[in-house]
This record gives structure tokens, C-alpha cells and sequence, in this order.
């Protein structure tokens, strides 16, 4: 099964200047798009970020999806003790080594080995902050080929990274109707390209 890599957080005040364009609530509304879109075609794959876990284990039990066939969690060991309890839920949790004393190296490691799956087909990024970045240069690294879709409407990084990279187009990536982004700019190529 094919699946979709997801980059999303909600922007918090004190990390840069993301959490000026960030709309929390299209943030949440764009992740649940997204994930209705997604689950029951491709699996989800995300890292485990504890204000977008909760989102979707509940919208996986919303859908009453198999949690094992439909999404892959990337979690660090550098968070043990602090993962959302929603990571218990999960049965498909992949927890990858924590560099010890050392954020920025723990994280890497994780992003590695979950941008370098050889089933990515496409990435999707909404809202975030500085890890959107890195996880967009990653993934062009490992899948320069891929369907990349940011998100603008919600703001945060995901919206710099549209203007940055001349994913905008006319505005077509800051539509807020997130149910058509997903289908036209995600499903719809992802499904002619398979035939």
C-alpha cells in the first residue's frame, strides 16, 4: 500500500514568526480533510506531534479504520514519558533512537528513517513551524519524484513554504475548501499516476 507523508503542528508563540499566519482551527480542519481523504486509500505516516496525534487516532476511530493498515506513527525515544497518550492506541508505532542530551539529532534520526520509506508517494504539510522545513528538504531528497502539496490556507510554515517554493499558483493552495485541495492536487494525480 502506497503512503502519504504528513508534516503538521500547530504554531506556538516564542518559535519564530509561524504562529502569526496560523489559523488553529483550519489547521485542525485541513488535517481532518486530509485524513478522510487519505486513510482508506494510503496509509498516513506522520511524527508523533502531540497536538496532531490526538487528531488522528480520533478521526481514525471517527472512520472506524483498522489503525495497523491505515496510518505508521514515528515517534523519538527523546520524548519518552511526554508522548500523548493517544500513542497507546496506536499498535504501529515506530519508535526510533534518541540521541542522548541532543534535540536536534534525535529528531533527525527519526525524520531519516521515516522519509527514506520507499513507499512515499506524496507529502502533505499544514501549518508547522521550523520542522516543516526540514521535513520538506528531506523528503525532495528522498522522493524528488513525489506529489508535495503545502497547504497555505492555514498559515504557519506550511504557507511560507508554498510562497518559498511557487507552490501558490495563482492562490489555488490557499483555498480553504480542503476537501477538493486534497482530492484535485493529491487524489485525483496520485490515482494516474497509478494507471
Amino acid at each position: 500500500m502506497d503512503s502519504i507523508f504528513l508534516s503538521a503542528s500547530v504554531p506556538v508563540n516564542g518559535r519564530g514568526d509561524y504562529y502569526e499566519t496560523a489559523d488553529p482551527f483550519l489547521i485542525q480542519c485541513a488535517v481532518r480533510e486530509f485524513a478522510i481523504a487519505v486513510v482508506r486509500k494510503m496509509k498516513i505516516v506522520w511524527g508523533g506531534h502531540p497536538a496532531i496525534t490526538p487528531m488522528i487516532w480520533s478521526i481514525c476511530e471517527d472512520l472506524g479504520v483498522d489503525y495497523t493498515r491505515s496510518v505508521t506513527l514515528y515517534q523519538s525515544r527523546f520524548f519518552e514519558g511526554q508522548y500523548p497518550e493517544e500513542n497507546e492506541r496506536f499498535d504501529n508505532v515506530v519508535y526510533t533512537d534518541a540521541v542522548p542530551d541532543d534535540l536536534a539529532g534525535s529528531l533527525h534520526l527519526m525524520r531519516q528513517e521515516m522519509l527514506s520509506r520507499c513507499d512515499l508517494v506524496g507529502a502533505v504539510f499544514v501549518g508547522g513551524m521550523e520542522g516543516v522545513q526540514v521535513e520538506y528538504e528531506l523528503f525532495k531528497q528522498f522522493h524528488p519524484d513525489a506529489i508535495i502539496l503545502p497547504v497555505a490556507a492555514p498559515g504557519g510554515a506550511a504557507l511560507s513554504l508554498a510562497r518559498d517554493h511557487g507552490y501558490l499558483d495563482g492562490g489555488r493552495l490557499e483555498d480553504v475548501d480542503f476537501a477538493s485541495l486534497f482530492d484535485r492536487y493529491l487524489i485525483k494525480p496520485l490515482c494516474s499516476q497509478a494507471n
